[in-house]
C-alpha cells in the first residue's frame, strides 16, 4: 500500500493550469524526487499535498486517508512535515526554541494547562524538550541549541528547518529545494542526512535542481513539465528518457549526471 497517492491532480490559477492531471505514488520508506524546469508545477504539487492549496480536481490519499480539504495543521498531525524553498525560521529565537515550535502540533495541553502548570503539562513539556534535542542531535546542531538561529550559517539554517520538521515525528518529510544555496560540502552532508532519515523509516519527497543530489539519493523520480507529468521511474530510466533530456536536462546537463 502506497503511503502517499496522487490521482489526476489538477490546479488552475485564473487561466493558468499549474498542475494538470498529475498522478504518482510514494511508497513507504523511499526517497522520491520531483524535478522539472522552473514553472513546471513542482511547488504547487507540494502545496496541494500540504493543504496550502485545494485541488480543483483529483484525490490525495495519505496512509489510506483522503487529505483533500484538510487544514494544514491537521495534515501535519497525521504525519506530513515539510520545509520550504525559502528559509522560514524564527530568526530572533534560539535554535532549540525553533525546534520546540515544531513539537507544538504533538502537544495536547492548551493555554489553561500552561497557566496552571499542571503535572501532566510539565511532563509533556519535558517530552517535547527531549524530542527537540533528539532532532537537533540527528542533524548535527545539538551543540548550537542555545544560539540565536539567525547567527547560524546558511547551510545550518537549512538543517535547522529539517530538525524542526523532524520534531513533528513525520512519516513523510517533504523537502523543497533543500540544497539551495549550499556548497559542495554541505550538499554531501545533506545527502548523508537524507539517507539516514530513510534508514530510520522516514519517507522523503523532495524537489531539487541539483541533479547530482537527485541521482545519488532518490530511488524514484517524477518529472513535470508545464504542469503535467512527462516521465517517472528510476534515476537511470529518467536520465535516459528523451523527453526528459529535451524538456529539462539538456545535453550539457546530461553529461554531468
Amino acid at each position: 500500500m502506497s503511503l502517499l497517492s496522487l490521482k489526476r491532480l489538477t490546479k488552475s490559477f485564473g487561466g493558468l493550469t499549474a498542475v494538470n492531471n498529475v498522478s504518482f505514488n510514494v511508497e513507504p520508506g523511499t526517497v522520491v524526487g520531483v524535478i522539472g524546469p522552473n514553472g513546471a508545477g513542482k511547488t504547487t504539487v507540494f502545496n496541494l499535498i500540504t493543504g496550502i492549496y485545494r485541488p480543483d480536481q483529483g484525490e490525495i490519499t495519505f496512509d489510506e486517508t483522503s487529505i483533500v480539504g484538510m487544514k494544514t495543521h491537521r495534515i501535519v498531525s497525521l504525519g506530513i512535515a515539510r520545509t520550504f524553498q525559502t528559509i522560514r525560521l524564527f530568526q530572533k529565537m534560539s535554535v532549540l526554541e525553533n525546534v520546540l515550535a515544531g513539537c507544538h502540533c504533538r502537544m495536547k495541553s492548551g493555554t489553561l494547562g500552561a497557566i496552571l502548570r499542571l503535572p501532566w503539562q510539565r511532563k509533556e513539556e519535558r517530552a517535547a524538550l527531549a524530542r527537540a534535542m533528539e532532532a537537533l542531535e540527528f542533524v548535527g546542531l545539538a551543540h548550537q541549541a542555545d544560539q540565536v538561529s539567525s547567527n547560524l550559517s546558511y547551510g545550518n539554517q537549512r538543517l535547522l528547518e529539517v530538525a524542526r520538521a523532524l520534531a513533528t515525528r513525520p512519516q513523510l518529510l517533504i523537502l523543497d529545494e533543500p540544497a539551495g544555496g549550499m556548497n559542495d560540502f554541505e550538499t554531501s552532508a545533506l545527502i548523508e542526512l537524507i539517507r539516514r532519515m530513510s534508514g530510520q523509516g522516514i519517507t522523503v519527497l523532495l524537489i531539487e535542481h541539483d541533479m547530482s543530489l537527485v541521482m545519488r539519493v532518490c530511488e524514484s523520480i517524477v518529472v513535470l513539465e508545464h504542469g503535467g507529468k512527462i516521465a517517472e521511474g528510476t534515476p537511470d530510466a529518467v536520465k535516459n528518457d528523451p523527453k526528459v533530456v529535451e524538456a529539462y536536462l539538456g545535453s550539457d546537463d546530461e553529461e554531468d549526471l
